[in-house]
């Protein structure tokens, strides 16, 4: 199985060959730990866990490295601290907990390592050390600067000229800096803030250098992939490259480069100053499945945005009842989930999860109309598998379809039972009870549709 892949590095699909086929390994960038995690912080774990199902299939299980990091010490967390009395650690602990219950809740796989940052400060001091000795980096006033100038070439991540840089973000202005490009290494903690000793000083850590300290340790100092949101590539991702490249004298940081696209809602942007911006935990706590959000994160190729609502949310439910629904008629038969060519061929060809998808819904109208054991367990076989690569129907599918959506209408399980009870009756030639179930199920916002392969619904 050839796998493609776009790298924003080389600005164009390349075949995937890992630098050893016995241990692939990638890094991708975690949340800083704070808050809930949004939406769009749920869309590079979601999509990048799609990849790591991918190499995981392709290398085996026992043959990949997946790390993606904790972010436990930022300004966003010491404000945090201040504004509500609770210790950092405190504050960092339990956020790290709703991340992780919200990010299982979408059917994400653990990563291999999951490095919190202040437990790598020893790393990227002696990083730092390297970075100065090398002539990339300088002391001035308690801080550490990367002196960008140094590297020739920086800026290939990005593709921007360092005036265009310089222009298009907002460069702290310093009398300490050399060149206004500069960017944080280490800087000097005050009373009260949280800080580590340094030859530099008491200081803490700046955000770039904890992603190179971090993937250098446990990936080595050349790895295959190295994946994030598109607004990462500049400046965090841009700096990491520049840190590790000129720290270990390498020509590259990360072979091929991922970038997923933002997510909007309804055409916009996600943020709070719009107010359309969401958790996780919100959508879970009005009744969203979390599989629904992971279909929905999926529905769109995932370097492209994506436009995430409820209405999508709920739609992606419907898509998720006709699969279990599906799954549930076959019963208790016992395969061995067998993922078929259309879905590695979809998913080799840069994560193309929205085609997956469109051969998922094929796969499962094949198991509806299965009529012997054997056609059935093959057919149930391949929705299964497809499946496990997708992260989907997890779940038992008898125990999902008696769920009901958080209070707000019938559960799956009773609307199947409705459409079953409507076609006993178009059997017997009883029209009008047919005609009065479908009438009664579209009174509730529950389109039924008839088709050769059999009834399906959604809820409008």
């Amino acid at each position: 199985m050839t796998i493609h892949l776009y790298n924003t590095l080389a600005r164009e699909k390349q075949v995937f060959t890992p630098i050893d086929p016995k241990n692939v390994r990638m890094y991708v960038c975690g949340p800083t730990v704070y808050d809930y995690a949004h939406i769009g912080n749920a869309r590079p774990v979601v999509a990048f866990d799609v990849l790591y199902r991918l190499l995981r299939h392709v290398y085996g299980a026992d043959h990949v490295t997946y790390a993606r990091n904790i972010t436990d010490i930022d300004d966003k967390i010491m404000a945090a601290s201040v504004e509500t009395g609770e210790s950092i650690a405190s504050i960092t602990n339990r956020t790290t907990g709703w991340y992780h219950d919200d990010m299982a809740a979408l059917g994400a796989m653990s990563p291999n390592h999951e490095p919190r940052a202040t437990s790598f400060v020893p790393q990227m001091v002696k990083l730092i050390e390297q970075l100065i000795a090398k002539g990339h980096a300088y002391a001035a006033e308690g801080h550490v600067l990367f002196n960008v100038p140094s590297m020739v070439d920086y800026g290939g991540l990005s593709g921007r000229s360092l005036d265009d840089m310089i222009a298009g973000a907002r460069v702290e202005v310093a009398p300490y800096k050399k060149h206004p490009a500069d960017f944080v290494l280490w800087k000097p903690s005050d009373a009260g803030q949280p800080g580590w000793p340094s030859p530099w000083g008491q200081g803490r850590p700046g955000w770039h250098i904890e992603c190179s300290a971090m993937a250098g340790d446990l990936l080595g100092q050349v790895f295959d992939i190295h994946a994030g949101g598109i607004d990462l590539i500049f400046p965090h991702h841009e700096n990491e490259i520049a840190q590790s490249r000129c720290a270990h004298g390498t020509p590259v940081m990360a072979n091929y480069w991922l970038h997923n696209g933002f997510v909007q809602v309804n055409g916009q942007k996600m943020s709070k100053s719009l107010g359309n911006f969401f958790t996780v935990h919100e959508l879970l706590e009005e009744g969203m499945r979390g599989e629904a959000m992971r279909l929905a994160l999926l529905s769109a190729h995932y370097r492209q945005p994506i436009d995430i609502t409820r209405d999508g949310i709920k739609e992606a439910k419907a898509q998720l009842d006709r699969f279990y629904g599906a799954l549930a008629k076959v019963g208790e038969v016992e395969v061995e989930p067998q993922v078929p060519d259309t879905i590695l061929a979809a998913l080799a060809d840069d994560l193309n999860t929205p085609l997956a998808v469109s051969e998922l819904h094929e796969l499962v109208t094949e198991l509806n109309k299965a009529t012997n054991p054997a056609k059935k367990a093959e057919a149930k076989a391949a929705v299964l598998g497809a499946a496990r690569l997708l992260g989907l129907l997890w779940q038992d599918p008898v125990t999902w379809l008696q769920q009901d959506d958080g209070g707000k209408g019938r559960s799956a399980a009773e609307i199947e039972q409705l459409i079953a009870d409507r076609i006993a009756a178009r059997k017997a030639k009883n029209f009008a009870e047919a005609d009065r179930i479908r009438d009664m199920l579209a009174s509730e916002g529950i389109a039924l549709e008839d088709s050769p392969s059999g009834t399906s619904w959604k809820r409008s």
